[in-house]
């Protein structure tokens, strides 16, 4: 399984693409696929089907798509677009903004 500098709910900023200058918080990561779901980014339509015992209505609901982990940077607060970097502190493996030095939060 290979391993992405981005985690779920970072700020990332998108670098190409029709939603190109976009930021927005990363919703959730699929490392095997290479891709994230960033909220409010690609966006899309797709149609619900009503369900008769359910009492769900049918239409046309909006959701996010994936987008590719090349297409995205992650954002420090002090420099913006960061390169990532990994540095060791004892047992722990911490990423850092290289730019700036500053360290980026780990959820895990």
């Amino acid at each position: 399984m290979p391993s992405l500098s981005i985690h779920r709910n970072d700020t990332v900023k998108v670098l190409a693409g029709s939603d190109r200058g976009k930021t927005g918080r990363v919703l959730r990561v699929f490392p095997d696929k290479g891709t994230v779901l960033v909220e409010h980014v690609r966006v899309v339509k797709k149609t619900i089907s009503s369900k008769t015992g359910q009492r769900t209505k049918g239409g046309i609901a909006e959701q996010e798509s994936p987008i590719n982990v090349s297409n995205v940077a992650l954002t420090c607060s002090n420099c913006g677009v960061a390169h990532v970097g990994f540095k060791t502190e004892g047992e722990s493996r911490v990423r850092f903004c290289k730019k700036c030095g500053q360290d980026l939060p780990t959820k895990k």
